[in-house]
């Protein structure tokens, strides 16, 4: 899924009672920006916490979470200020030697990301992906040391990077040592944040959504982590290809919200339940012909339900090519990336 900064980025994940952290950066390159909108503009976040920003206004790195601030050096923050500065030169120069390919002119777009995964039980995950104008171009794979190029531009891309093997092995080693180290240290000072539980509060609600057709909502808003399992039950039985699922979107606040609906028949005497269930903790909201309200039960579980679930914060697919080369400029990954 292609996502543009500084709207939101989908990560898709399963629910579990043990939490999944990771450390990504985000960065975006724009053609013939309007004014006051930055050319270059860098982000980098823990969960969807996020910890550092630099752009080509401020030519600043700075962080932005309290306890980055408090736990890296004021040469930390210099010392990447001048690296980012180099990346944004980079970027510009990549952008017009992609529109040269593509043909292109006028207003464009050129984004990267990159980041690691820790799973609960110990393994991580790493990803390098690319995008053109908010589309797919060239993904990493990392365990086959190779690039999946998603046009011919993007061959000439892939030729060109898979010729360098040395660096190939440096990207590797990145993701799987150095952006774990970095994200254990990050949790380290952000535990009391990162850590932290807040349980969802509940509510339902009717729609007429098309004439004749009423539709009921359940809505969780004001949860942490954005890990959470939602369903509708109708006389006992789980609903599943009628409901509709809405995306865990970010509250504003460093909590979250989603919600889960299903068409019914208002005159029928079908009883629904909603099923939420977050941080190993089960609650049930019942809805009546009157849209009341009713807490039923609260309850530890022994077990989280699988359920895909979809994970909002601020983030792009990116993409970047390398002018310095025949086809772009050799590339070499920082801790900050």
């Amino acid at each position: 899924m292609v996502l543009l900064l500084p709207l939101i980025t989908v990560l898709m994940v399963k629910f579990t009672h043990a939490r999944t952290h990771s450390l990504t950066y985000f960065r975006l390159g724009l053609s013939d920006p309007s004014h006051g909108v930055p050319e270059f503009i860098s982000v980098g976040y823990v969960d969807s916490h996020p910890i550092t920003t630099y752009d080509s206004v401020t030519r600043r790195k700075e962080p932005r979470a309290t306890w980055m601030a408090e736990n890296l050096a004021p040469d930390h923050w210099e010392r990447y200020t001048q690296l980012l500065r180099g990346w944004e030169q980079t970027f510009k120069m990549e952008l017009r030697h992609l529109q040269r390919h593509y043909n292109h002119s006028g207003f464009h777009t050129y984004q990267r990301m990159i980041g690691c995964e820790l799973l609960e039980d110990g393994s991580t995950t790493g990803f390098l992906q690319y995008a053109y104008d908010g589309q797919d171009f060239i993904i990493f794979n990392k365990d086959t040391l190779s690039w999946i190029a998603v046009d011919n531009v993007a061959h000439i891309t892939k030729r060109a990077w898979e010729a360098n093997q040395h660096e190939l092995q440096y990207q590797k080693n990145w993701l799987e040592k150095e952006c774990i180290a970095w994200l254990k240290r990050f949790l380290e000072y952000g535990n009391d944040t990162l850590q932290r539980t807040e349980p969802p509060l509940l509510r339902t609600n009717r729609k007429e959504t098309f004439p004749g057709i009423t539709t009921l909502f359940c809505r969780a808003h004001g949860f942490y982590p954005p890990e959470i399992s939602m369903m509708w039950m109708k006389n006992g039985e789980e609903i599943v290809q009628e409901a509709d699922y809405g995306d865990v979107l970010p509250s504003g606040d460093g909590t979250y919200q989603t919600w889960v609906s299903v068409e019914l028949d208002p005159q029928s005497n079908d009883i629904y339940s909603c099923h939420v269930e977050h941080c190993g903790v089960q609650m049930v909201i019942q809805d009546s012909q009157e849209s009341k309200v009713i807490l039923l039960v609260t309850k530890a579980v022994p077990a989280a339900m699988a359920l895909s679930i979809i994970l909002a914060g601020v983030g792009i697919w990116a993409w970047r090519t390398r002018p310095g080369e025949k086809n772009g400029v050799t590339y070499h990954p920082t801790p900050d990336q």
